[in-house]
């Protein structure tokens, strides 16, 4: 027999099936009598299973707001209008132990505007619950560090201008110019990046693949870099003979690559090496879990800096990561493993071989199933 809270709850089965739920489940009769308590609201209440049985849930269940009101005073199940159906999920703690926990209450009655027969009470640890909030006030809290430095800059040197326009030489001035010129660039791509954080995070990001010729993509890059003052000799392009086309979204392949390279130019000297081969045996397979063919491209972007030790690159990856030094906003790889797994594909990091990381990107080289 299922589980149905409130019936039947001396029966072996339901009492199996409450065992198997996450929360903690006190049910109490019409008198407000404990009949049945699961192992973890046990653990929650700290109290034995023996001594909260046939107690009165009010004081055994001794839930209060953050005011410190009696929160079975403020709702009274057994009373008020008869037509309550119970209580959504509400952050309470427990008197008697001090602990936070989020409570969802439902009643059940015998028949329409009968009185309540039986009260279920779910709850759930709220450490979890804490520890989001305190993940999104650290978020909060760098993202605003992030954004300080680059507005300080630019309204320093702005109201320096302004305040001394004659005082300076053209060169002066143009320097001046670059520099807010980079730094509002560096605030528009911290925006951008935690609107794709935002897309990612809620599956909203999405994707339209076309063919992508691999090498004309790469030396689009390195021409670009070069007009930005790179060197031409510290790129190298290294592409397979008869290598098949990608499939990926022309703009996202860009943006996963200028992050690539640049993370490459930061953290690795000498030359970066950009590839592309067909996929090996564990790319195929991630790719057709993702609903592609087996057939499929790793692209590769490697440096010949010190690497990425093994003990860290479960963490590349992961938001606001920056390893050994700062110097980005440490978002740039969340944001590459969360496009290149919207695309169906995979990414991840290893050794180079002449040194340093080389990360490597495995992607479809025919269209997805819906539009095969």
């Amino acid at each position: 027999m299922d589980f149905v809270p409130g019936k039947l709850m001396d029966n072996e089965s339901a009492g199996v099936a409450a065992e198997l739920i996450p929360d903690g489940l006190v049910a109490a009769d019409g008198d407000g009598r404990i009949l049945f308590v699961n192992t973890r609201a046990t653990r929650i209440l700290a109290r034995p299973r023996e001594e909260l049985v046939g107690a009165d849930i009010r004081e055994a269940v001794d839930l209060q707001d953050s005011d410190g009101t009696s929160w079975w005073t403020v709702t009274n199940p057994w009373g008020g209008l008869r037509i309550r159906t119970g209580h959504r999920e509400k952050l309470l703690m427990l008197r008697h132990n001090g602990r936070e926990v989020l409570v969802t209450a439902k009643y059940l009655r015998p028949g329409r505007n009968q009185p309540v027969n039986r009260v279920n009470i779910l709850m759930r640890d709220a450490l979890y619950r804490r520890r989001a909030e305190a993940e999104n006030a650290a978020v909060i809290s760098t993202v605003a560090h992030e954004l300080r430095s680059p507005l300080t800059s630019v309204k320093g040197f702005s109201s320096t201008l302004l305040r001394r326009w004659d005082r300076f030489t053209d060169d002066q001035k143009r320097l001046m110019l670059e520099t807010i010129e980079a730094d509002a660039d560096r605030v528009t791509r911290l925006i951008t990046e935690l609107l794709d954080v935002s897309r990612i995070d809620s599956g909203r990001l999405q994707i339209r693949p076309l063919p992508i010729d691999v090498t004309a993509v790469f030396n689009r890059h390195v021409e670009r870099a070069v007009a930005q003052g790179l060197d031409r000799d510290r790129f190298a392009i290294e592409v397979s003979d008869e290598l098949p086309e990608v499939w990926a979204d022309p703009d996202r392949l860009d943006q996963i690559l200028s992050n690539l390279i640049e993370n490459a130019f930061r953290h690795g000297d000498g030359v970066v090496t950009l590839g592309a081969q067909r996929s090996s045996l564990d790319g195929q397979a991630a790719l057709e879990a993702k609903g592609h063919h087996a057939v499929g491209v790793d692209l590769l972007v490697a440096d010949e800096g010190k690497g990425i030790s093994s003990d860290h690159r479960h963490l590349v990856f992961s938001r606001f990561w920056h390893g050994s030094g700062r110097g980005s906003t440490g978002l740039g790889l969340y944001v590459v493993k969360g496009l290149v797994e919207a695309h169906g594909g995979r990414v991840q990091v290893e050794d180079g071989e002449k040194g340093g990381a080389r990360f490597r990107i495995s992607l479809p080289s025919e269209p997805p199933d819906y539009l095969a």
